[in-house]
């Protein structure tokens, strides 16, 4: 999944010099005879050398109509903006994920509210339980709240993107 994709919000992240500097020598490894870019198999190439899998046609075709039409290819610093937009959004899908098993103590994969309200009693020990349940109902996406209703790992993905006033009102009582 590439990062239009993640639907993440990531905080600006900067690389260390030492990963900067492996993005630069990843992009020269791939740039076959010293073009000064990369082609569409050259950057597929350079994907895997630095996340471990194959973008698809899709991922690529939206890179490739994203950049300069006037040039064959990816320039190192747009290839820099790319790999550090994915970083972001593969760390911010890994602090989403990092939350919600910590919130997932009995490791089945899914919460329930007495689950979710039992965290926010851990970490937020004053938050109002009228808030706790509404922020349930946003993650969930739904009104109602049924004895056995569960949120499960894709819930808390999608939920800082849905842009509510509730969300924003909870979020200040933290």
């Amino acid at each position: 999944m590439f990062f239009s994709e993640a639907g993440a919000r990531p905080r600006t992240w900067e690389a260390s010099p030492s990963e900067h500097r492996k993005w630069v020598e990843v992009f020269k490894a791939c740039d076959e005879d010293n073009k000064g870019y990369l082609s569409r198999e050259d950057f597929k190439v350079a994907v895997v050398m630095l996340f471990g899998y194959k973008p698809s046609k899709i991922e690529v075709d939206s890179l490739m109509s994203s950049i300069n039409p006037s040039t064959s290819g990816i320039l190192l610093e747009g290839f820099l903006n790319i790999v550090r937009k994915k970083k972001e959004a593969q760390l911010y899908r890994n602090e989403i994920r990092h939350i919600f098993t910590a919130f997932d103590v009995h490791y089945r994969g899914f919460l329930t509210l007495e689950d979710f309200k039992k965290a926010f009693r851990q970490v937020a020990p004053k938050l109002p339980e009228r808030t706790i349940l509404e922020v349930f109902r946003c993650v969930r996406g739904s009104v109602d709240l049924l004895p056995l209703q569960l949120l499960a790992l894709s819930d808390f993905f999608i939920f800082p993107n849905q842009g509510s006033r509730s969300r924003l009102r909870w979020s200040r009582q933290l």
